[in-house]
């Protein structure tokens, strides 16, 4: 799916995956879940784009539904991913932890545990290399992606700022879809080890001035950061978080 141009999503609500497509190549932020495979090499097909164009994924934290298909990248690719050096250990599948799940709504949480399981996200592939990246890198990647620190959701959570397709990718900072109840608009993510921590967090990009703010799940925001964020802080003021 073309947002605009230089800048794609494969995925949908549920989990997302993005593109960004500048003249050097492809860099890939997120890599969904294993079972999105097919339509991640259909979408770079419509952008005139091959595999042999990805220079690199970087991973906005390094949860199940965020490393999908990146080891398939870089062990038959010979794609370098990177993650922020908190989460290495989480993305090599040698850490894990158990947030407090909340408040669940049957239907929604149902579609999205029906729609990992269809994509093969029980079984997903951990990294078995990855390049660390800290606070404040500027990547030699396509779109030259900017690190910023976003911990909360888990120790190494990143936003990445590319203001060559005016977007910032928050991972799971935040979610315009809520997996686990549906509710929709800019609120704090589930399965977050610190909510206070990652609320506080996004007063690092809430300045960035990028109009594009792109979840791992929920639909695409186009309302500019500094609203995003706002919203985000009613929504967990509302909620008591």
């Amino acid at each position: 799916m073309r947002l605009a141009p230089s800048l794609h999503r494969v995925g949908n609500d549920i989990v997302a995956v993005y593109l960004v497509d500048a003249p050097e190549g492809v860099t890939v932020i997120d890599a969904g879940l294993a079972g999105q495979w097919k339509e991640f090499v259909a979408e770079l097909d419509a952008m005139g784009r091959t595999l042999d164009d990805v220079r690199g994924v970087v991973l906005t934290h390094g949860d199940s539904d965020h490393i999908g298909f990146a080891e398939r990248l870089r062990r038959d690719h010979g794609v370098p991913v990177f993650v922020h050096e908190a989460d290495a250990a989480r993305a090599r599948g040698e850490t894990s932890t158990k947030p407090e799940w909340g408040h669940v709504k049957l239907g929604a949480t149902a579609r999205f545990l029906w729609y990992a399981m269809r994509k093969n996200g029980l079984r997903t592939t951990p990294l078995t290399e990855v390049v660390p990246v800290h606070d404040g890198d500027v990547l030699d990647l396509p779109g030259s992606p900017a690190v910023i620190g976003l911990p909360g959701h888990s120790p190494g959570s990143i936003a990445i700022h590319v203001p060559a397709v005016d977007a910032v990718f928050v991972g799971d900072g935040l979610t315009t879809r809520h997996v686990l109840t549906g509710s929709t608009g800019p609120q704090p993510a589930p399965f977050t080890d610190d909510p206070a921590e990652a609320l506080a967090s996004l007063h690092r990009i809430a300045d960035l001035g990028a109009a594009w703010v792109l979840p791992g799940h929920g639909s695409p925001w186009h309302g500019g950061v500094e609203q995003a964020v706002a919203d985000v802080e009613r929504a967990a003021a509302a909620s008591g978080a």
